[in-house]
């Protein structure tokens, strides 16, 4: 099991990414609990002396001007969180949960949200045990935070809601019981800084991210054998076509592919008297849209990474100099960007590849037989695998429209400016699920083209993709239910079982 040491370093992608694969444990550093014990001893110092500030002894939102009596400081902390969980739909996945717990330890393992060390302890102590809470999917706006989901997360530290343990749905009180803690009693600010923050709409963006790039890495698998099995040039992989225009991921993008087809039998037995002039977009401006693709797809790593490291809670303890500040960081306006381009790359993926699909089945832009079967007419072959691509392309294309621009104010107009990140987020991973049933039907529609080229063969890379999509499907020799292939073969690309063909290209390789 992997374990984090939260405090030493920031988080990387590709550990964050260890987390949503698996159940991790995670600890401070001494210095980290330095820090948060700073950060409790400051707003401690603040109500001894009878200091009034947003957030300790205030009411929220627009009731910021509503002074709460000492007396009733915990029963605010309470009251806030079961008011605020107001979450519906389905369940966020347990991947997603853990991540997003994750995150906000790492959070508040700054000292900057002013929580006291027993709260933070009982948190990581769920995340260390598998507890993780039943956090319905709907009802963040991605500002103030996404207070739905992490009133639902919070409501299980203080014994409220349902929890999931090693797959089984118990009660919070039970779940708590099963790995000896009990509810937690909040103290001042320790309800709002749970809530506060972006840390649902990140876990979610991120999960959509590391979805994105399994299903690029094979869709460039899929693209270099598609140009092979069409019996396509790799002249315009050339570098020096790429070293002219200086885009880095088209750069990366085309010799990635020239890589891939190096020693192509099937492209050797071409290579001199071939009658096409040119390829279609498809195949020849593959590093054109692949690497720009790439770039944007590295755009939103660095930016969500950055955010998975961030502090996002309002107001924010300062413990050099004993200051509590609101401000906005709860403002998920980075994510909601950085997932809108999560889903225009996940689009663009998937509308090249099954433009390539297209002309994989399509005997008058190939040599192909039509629909890549023999006795086409008695056989449809891919004709209607290429019909679900073109159906998936278009439910893409449908649900891509940029979510950050759709602002409704909220709370009495107090928060009038929203990012709408969270459900932004949550669209990714149907996205990617769409783009990877698409790049999946290519690669089955490509290694079908290589197999009547037999006995030539492909480069020694290509042979390596073919054999991990005949893992998933024997070769296409008569019409049969189809549709288990189509999903054994998206499950591949799903597992990342191409990664390794491209996976020097990858933000968090």
């Amino acid at each position: 099991m992997t374990h984090l040491t939260i405090g030493q370093a920031p988080l990387t992608l590709k550990q964050l990414r260890a987390v949503l694969e698996s159940p991790v444990t995670v600890g401070l550093t001494d210095a980290a609990w330095a820090d948060v014990d700073k950060g409790a001893a400051t707003v401690a110092a603040i109500l001894a002396e009878g200091r009034t500030v947003y957030g300790i002894n205030t009411g929220f939102g627009l009731l910021a001007n509503t002074s709460i009596a000492p007396e009733d400081l915990e029963t605010l902390q309470k009251n806030l969180v079961l008011s605020h969980a107001c979450g519906v739909g389905p369940l966020l996945d347990d991947a997603v949960v853990r991540l997003l717990m994750v995150l906000k330890i790492a959070s508040l393992s700054r000292g900057a949200s002013g929580i006291r060390r027993e709260t933070l302890e009982t948190l990581i102590a769920l995340i260390n045990a598998d507890v993780l809470p039943c956090i319905p999917s709907k009802g963040s706006v991605g500002a103030s935070g996404d207070l739905a989901p992490l009133a639902h997360m919070s409501c299980v530290l203080i014994g409220v809601g349902e929890a999931r343990l090693r797959g089984q749905t118990l009660s919070a009180e039970a779940a708590l019981a099963r790995v000896g803690l009990t509810p937690l009693t909040l103290g001042p600010k320790e309800g709002l800084a749970l809530l506060n923050g972006t840390q649902c709409s990140t876990a979610l963006a991120l999960a959509g991210l590391f979805a994105a790039e399994a299903t690029f890495a094979a869709a460039i698998a899929a693209g270099a054998l598609s140009v092979d099995a069409l019996k396509g040039s790799d002249a315009p992989f050339d570098a020096r076509i790429h070293a002219l225009r200086g885009q880095p991921g088209q750069i990366d993008v085309a010799a990635r592919l020239r890589a891939l087809m190096t020693g192509s039998a099937i492209r050797d037995s071409h290579r001199d008297d071939c009658s096409k002039v040119q390829d279609p977009y498809s195949l020849r401006c593959q590093p054109q849209v692949m690497g720009a693709t790439l770039d944007v797809l590295r755009n939103a790593a660095a930016t969500l990474e950055r955010e998975a490291n961030a502090v996002t809670d309002n107001p924010l303890v300062f413990i050099e100099d004993g200051d509590v500040i609101s401000g906005g960081n709860f403002h998920a306006e980075p994510v909601a960007y950085a997932a809108d381009q999560i889903a225009m790359c996940l689009c663009e993926i998937g509308n090249i590849s099954e433009r390539r699909t297209a002309i994989l089945v399509d005997p008058k832009m190939s040599e192909l037989p039509a629909f890549l079967v023999k006795e086409s007419g008695l056989n449809s072959g891919f004709m209607i695998a290429q019909v679900t691509a073109a159906a998936l392309v278009a439910e893409n294309r449908m649900v891509a429209h940029p979510c950050v621009i759709d602002t409704v104010p909220t709370s009495a107009n107090q928060e009038d400016h929203v990012s709408m990140a969270t459900h932004g987020a949550r669209r990714l991973l149907d996205m990617a699920e769409n783009t990877a049933t698409i790049v999946g039907i290519e690669l089955l529609a490509a290694a079908q083209g290589l197999e009547f080229h037999r006995p030539l063969t492909s480069s020694p890379a290509l042979e390596q993709v073919f054999s991990v999509v005949r893992e998933a499907a024997a070769p296409y020799a008569s019409d049969h239910y189809f549709a288990p292939d189509i999903a054994r073969a998206t499950d591949g690309v799903r597992a990342g079982r191409y990664r390794a063909f491209a996976d020097n290209l990858l933000p968090s390789a």
